[in-house]
């Protein structure tokens, strides 16, 4: 399990090299171990397509689907992987079900940060500004102005005009002429 989750996170933020090597190396032990064991086959395939459904949920929009798939593949599969073996052989529940609410847990905060960080209002370029506040620092208005938005001075056209040292908020943008209007309180 810790070497599909490593795996998981180096595929969804390739770079970070920990994981990824560290989910190697837990793969590398586990199919030492499925060496001394007797395992299903059939179970193992299952865990493996888990891993493969959960990376495809990185990738493709499913809206969960992939991964409530990825999850119920890796639950029925874990119960398969040592099913037929002697009872000293088989996997115990006691320590099934804690592994699989953890992988859970963590398969689904990692979504959910996922999730959270596309759907979070851009910072930076032109996107970046639209609904800032900032100053006028000479007139602006059909033909033209200046204003300080953001730390810095922009040009900028309103549709009414704007004396200066009035507060402005930006509607949009034209190339690097910013378009502005006046701010209202709780009104943009």
């Amino acid at each position: 399990m810790l070497g599909l989750a490593g795996l998981y996170f180096e595929l969804s933020h390739p770079g970070a090299i920990f994981p990824g090597v560290v989910g190697a190396l837990c793969l590398i032990l586990a199919f030492y171990a499925m060496h001394l064991l007797p395992v299903n086959y059939a179970g193992l395939l299952l865990i493996f397509l888990a891993g493969l459904l959960f990376f495809l949920e990185i990738k493709i929009t499913s809206y969960g689907l992939l991964g409530l798939a990825g999850f119920i593949s890796l639950v029925l599969g874990s119960l398969m992987l040592f099913g037929k073996n002697p009872a000293g052989l088989k996997l115990d529940y006691q320590v099934l079900i804690p592994v699989l609410a953890s992988m859970t847990l963590f398969l689904s905060g990692v979504t959910y940060l996922a999730v959270k960080a596309v759907r979070k209002k851009p910072t930076t370029g032109p996107e970046g500004l639209i609904g800032e506040r900032g100053r006028t620092i000479y007139p602006v208005g059909p033909q033209g102005g200046q204003v300080f938005v953001h730390g810095e001075i922009w040009q900028a056209v309103s549709r009414e005009e704007i004396p200066p040292g009035e507060e402005i908020v930006v509607s949009g943008i034209k190339g690097f002429t910013l378009e502005v209007k006046r701010y209202e309180d709780g009104n943009l």
